[in-house]
């Protein structure tokens, strides 16, 4: 599957719908739900509480999830980022009732018929041992909840990585879903900011670390076939220059060979961060919110990944 990142709280150039049809991508992952402020068990679009879980409210998305939906699509909600993990505002570390952190996955079940939520855990959150059990054990309940109301739900956790693979933290939220009885169907690694500080080859470090991912995958679900781990693994790259300089820049000629090697390997998703930066308009421009900062067509990368778009 290609879904990529569609940043909520910037719809200067097309709201989801819109995007979703001018650039090909039937699938989306809409980023980020979070708390208002530390404590809190409510989540809103953004972290703000003008955009709550809604199917009618303005700005929560509930007309443009169903148009893409409509057109044959689908929308992942993404819970975390950056900004909710090292503020305390990502909805488990936040929350400390594992009901209640169920009670909002099932929330937008039911509310956008959503069929898989993301959980964008980095920075501060890999550190929050209590808050990484109350999400997978809320995880599980969701599951148990779905099964029993015949609804299907996949979750997947996006993760920062290495090229060597997942770091010890990272490693950890999956070993403990392990423990806890959460299904997780994928882990999306982010194969950008490695921030080494030499120049990188952005294709082969992506290969890499999924190759790497699959080592790791191996061990801690050692009854999957390789297929299967291969199925469990997604990628998500960065769009031309990243948040640290050319000396990281995932090229218009290496997204082409990456869309091969993944479909070689039979990878279960590809991603970029994000749609708003699909296009040529900063040339030169590291880490900017809605270009790539090299040359290219507009929509160049999504069409490329294009003969992803199914759901698995």
């Amino acid at each position: 599957m290609y879904a990529p990142y569609f940043e909520s709280w910037d719809s200067a150039d097309g709201s989801l719908a819109q995007l979703s049809a001018a650039s090909g991508a039937k699938y989306l992952s809409l980023a980020f739900l979070q708390t208002d402020q530390p404590g809190s068990c409510n989540a809103y679009w953004n972290g703000s509480a003008a955009t709550p879980i809604s199917a009618t409210a303005a700005g929560s998305f509930g007309a443009d999830i169903a148009a893409v939906q409509a057109a044959g699509g689908n929308v992942i909600p993404s819970f975390g980022g950056y900004t909710a993990d090292t503020t305390g505002t990502e909805l488990a570390d936040s929350c400390t009732s594992v009901d209640a952190i169920a009670k909002v996955y099932e929330s937008l079940i039911t509310t956008y018929h959503v069929p898989r939520i993301d959980l964008d855990i980095e920075q501060n959150s890999l550190s929050d041992t209590a808050a990484i059990q109350r999400r997978n054990q809320a995880i599980a309940e969701t599951e148990a909840w779905a099964a029993q109301h015949g609804k299907h739900i996949q979750f997947s956790y996006t993760l920062p990585t290495f090229a060597t693979g997942l770091p010890s933290a990272e490693l950890g939220v999956l070993q403990d879903a392990v423990a806890e009885g959460a299904k997780i169907s994928t882990v999306n690694i982010m194969t950008f900011d490695y921030l080494y500080g030499t120049q990188q080859n952005m294709l082969t470090d992506a290969e890499s670390a999924a190759t790497a991912l699959h080592g790791q995958l191996a061990s801690l679900y050692p009854g999957l076939s390789s297929r299967a781990l291969w199925r469990m693994i997604g990628v998500t790259q960065m769009q031309g220059i990243d948040d640290f300089g050319t000396e990281e820049t995932f090229t218009t000629a290496q997204a082409p060979a990456f869309a091969i090697w993944a479909a070689i390997h039979g990878l279960g998703e590809i991603s970029v961060w994000a749609l708003q930066r699909d296009n040529g308009n900063c040339p030169g421009t590291k880490g900017a919110g809605s270009c790539s900062g090299v040359a290219q067509p507009d929509w160049f990368y999504s069409h490329v990944f294009e003969p992803f778009s199914y759901l698995p």
